[in-house]
């Protein structure tokens, strides 16, 4: 999975743009969770090369920049869970799950 790090708050304006022309997923992981990390590796495990065509995935490391996450909460009016998957188009959250509610098949089906 190639993912783009989440580490700044400008590239929420890059995300915002990028997603009115392709969906943009983002993961929120915390290191410190075996939830997330089963999570992460169950979606992991079902991406598919081509998967990268149809959506932008971002990762945002929530030990590293919890700042960050709580200004993704408040861009995208999502409340923050962790783990949690958002799924933003045309500048504006359309799906978020988390926890055990992350699921490869349901993420697709939203792009």
């Amino acid at each position: 999975m190639n993912w783009k790090k989440l580490t700044e708050a400008s590239q929420l304006e890059e995300i915002k743009e990028l997603s009115k022309t392709k969906p943009v997923l983002i993961f929120k992981h915390s290191t410190r969770c075996s939830i997330s990390s089963m999570s992460l590796d169950r979606l992991l495990r079902n991406w598919k090369t081509e998967d990268g065509e149809k959506v932008v995935p971002y990762f945002l490391d929530l030990i590293a920049y919890r700042k960050l996450s709580d200004q993704v909460e408040e861009e995208f009016g999502v409340p923050h869970e962790s783990p949690q998957v958002l799924i933003i188009r045309d500048s504006k959250a359309v799906y978020d799950n988390s926890h055990y509610g992350i699921s490869y098949p349901e993420i697709m089906a939203q792009v």
